[in-house]
């Protein structure tokens, strides 16, 4: 979601089209469906603006990629999987910068926060543009005031790209630089113990299923294209795509997107 948009989604169907594998029941303050995409890897799509939030188990703690659009329903998704795994939240990953995927930090307290580089200084000055433009989409404005006083910054920013080490499995935290927001972050997770298996790609914003992707005022359309180029290149053929928004995807669900994209912005 970007700001100052006036688009609504539609609600999220109980069961998500096209999602990947299984899916196992939520828990907690959870209403929906954690889909287990390959084992130990899980996502949700949230209420509301059908966000998608995921989580990586390692040996010790989790891995959340993206925290909800507020305090309470990041602590929905913090019990919920704690409940689904028996294990404590130690990474907290945000892959952008909108208020309905960073709202929810404040609840994984203690855990280590990772964006784009510079994308926490913007958040510490971006809170009262946050807080507006979740008003504007339908938050409450005391819940929205609430959230933007709590919003947690990450104190690690990526300014290429990391791996951190979950026990047997990797997660790559690649910075995609300007696209869709001004802080993209894509997440790479190892197929599984030696890296075999298939790949998941946590795509934020950069990819949406469920509506058009967005370009609000902080994108960067010329760049958006080039951007996807990449997320193929290093998700490769087989990875599965989950977007920021919507069900999980292939490569060439992206690979489409990114020509409506260039075609929309045109470029080549």
């Amino acid at each position: 979601m970007a700001g100052n948009r006036d688009e609504r989604r539609e609600p999220v169907p109980e069961e998500a089209p096209g999602a990947a594998t299984g899916a196992v029941p939520g828990a907690g303050a959870d209403e929906g469906r954690w889909e287990e995409l390959v084992p130990g890897v899980v996502r949700r799509r949230l209420p509301g603006w059908d966000a998608t939030v995921g989580a990586v188990r390692g040996t010790a703690g989790l891995l959340v990629v993206d925290t909800g659009s507020g305090a309470a329903e990041g602590a929905g998704i913090r019990d919920g999987l704690r409940e689904l795994f028996g294990l404590p939240v130690t990474h907290a990953v945000l892959t952008h910068s909108h208020f309905d995927h960073v709202f929810g930090t404040a609840a994984f307290e203690g855990a280590h926060v990772y964006g784009a580089q510079g994308l926490g200084d913007h958040l510490v000055g971006a809170r009262e543009e946050l807080r507006q433009d979740a008003v504007r989409h339908g938050m409450a404005r005391e819940a929205a005031a609430d959230s933007a006083s709590r919003l947690v910054p990450p104190l690690h920013g990526v300014s290429e790209q990391i791996t951190l080490t979950l026990g047997e499995r990797s997660v790559r935290l690649v910075n995609m630089g300007a696209a869709h927001s001004g802080f993209d972050l894509a997440v790479l997770v190892s197929g599984g113990p030696g890296h075999a298996g298939r790949g998941v790609v946590f795509c934020g914003d950069l990819v949406e299923e469920s509506g058009e992707p967005q370009a609000g005022p902080d994108a960067s359309p010329s760049r958006w294209p080039r951007a996807l180029d990449r997320l193929l290149v290093l998700g490769g053929e087989d990875a599965l795509y989950v977007p920021g928004h919507g069900a999980v995807v292939g490569a060439d669900f992206v690979r489409a997107q990114r020509d409506v994209l260039a075609r929309r912005f045109a470029q080549s």
